[in-house]
């Protein structure tokens, strides 16, 4: 991709960058290309798209050409606005992001109250308002809402993805069901601001979102997105049917006085993870570690729309 610098147009168009993942949700964003690009002109921008064709392409684009562009949009699920803000922050670059979620479960739209209709996003994006919220560094990666691992954790990166076009958040519960044998508690050491919560857990996040999974939902008159602090969920090993049935209705209910189900706000956070577990960023697989230091980045996002 050339230099910008010799692409200064007299008419005031700005540069931005669009990433369009075309296998996300319902394939909608490739219906809805020229619509995008319309809407972003609209708002003074001068378009360059490229298109994602591996896992790990949109980190790539918005960490090699980002710092030439005043806008970086993406259009895709969760996955994709995590590895383009990924880039960004690897990169260090400064620039504002739009997002024009197109997904199976959104998780993040909905807890920033984002517009899922592509043609809305896009006009909110060329608006041109920007608000600041937190991001998550996880080791030497990075989320934009959660860190989790256990059960239903997996389930964004191994459900099928022609299965997630078609029933969206089902999807989800019945290949959570198939797969119940994967299940299984596993012994957590993590350390939240010097107080040590160790148990045996079947699930845990470290989340800055309202909406988890697609499935969990915290409180918002808890959740600040941009107040450097992390929301820590975490689910003891249910022993009996009783205890499980108490942590389902826990957590569809948000009580969290439910003696499973830890539930706490923390900044700095260093896990001890037991062999075998794996960690999701934002629904994509993380990389392994035997240790792992969760910190927030306050106020790094610059999100427009």
């Amino acid at each position: 991709m050339d230099s910008l610098d010799n692409r200064k147009f007299n008419s005031g168009l700005k540069p931005a960058m669009l990433i369009i993942n075309p296998v996300s949700g319902k394939k909608l964003a490739l219906r809805c290309i020229p619509q995008m690009i319309r809407a972003l002109m609209d708002g003074g921008y001068l378009v360059t798209t490229v298109v994602t064709a591996k896992r790990g392409d949109a980190t790539d684009f918005a960490a090699l050409y980002g710092g030439q562009y005043d806008l970086i949009c993406c259009t895709g699920g969760d996955g994709t606005l995590n590895e383009t803000l990924t880039g960004i922050a690897r990169a260090g670059i400064d620039v504002p992001l739009g997002y024009i979620p197109c997904g199976s479960t959104n998780d993040f739209a909905a807890s920033h109250k984002l517009s899922t209709d592509i043609l809305t996003a896009a006009q909110n994006i060329a608006s041109g308002r920007v608000t600041r919220y937190d991001i998550g560094q996880f080791g030497e990666q990075y989320f934009s809402y959660v860190a989790a691992f256990g059960a239903f954790s997996w389930l964004s990166y191994t459900t099928d993805q022609n299965l997630k076009n078609m029933l969206g958040h089902t999807a989800y519960i019945l290949d959570g069901i198939k797969d119940l044998p994967k299940i299984k508690p596993y012994q957590v050491k993590l350390t939240a601001d010097g107080i040590v919560h160790e148990d045996s857990y079947i699930f845990g996040a470290i989340c800055n979102s309202t909406s988890i999974a697609g499935t969990i939902e915290l409180p918002e008159n808890v959740v600040d997105t941009c107040d450097g602090v992390f929301e820590v969920l975490l689910v003891k090993n249910p022993r009996t049917i009783v205890e499980l049935d108490q942590i389902v209705r826990a957590l569809l209910t948000q009580d969290y006085t439910c003696p499973y189900v830890e539930f706490f706000q923390a900044r700095d956070i260093c896990v001890e993870n037991p062999p075998g577990m794996n960690w999701s960023l934002d629904g994509e697989r993380a990389d392994r570690c035997e240790k792992a230091f969760v910190k927030p980045i306050p106020g790094f996002l610059r999100l427009q729309g």
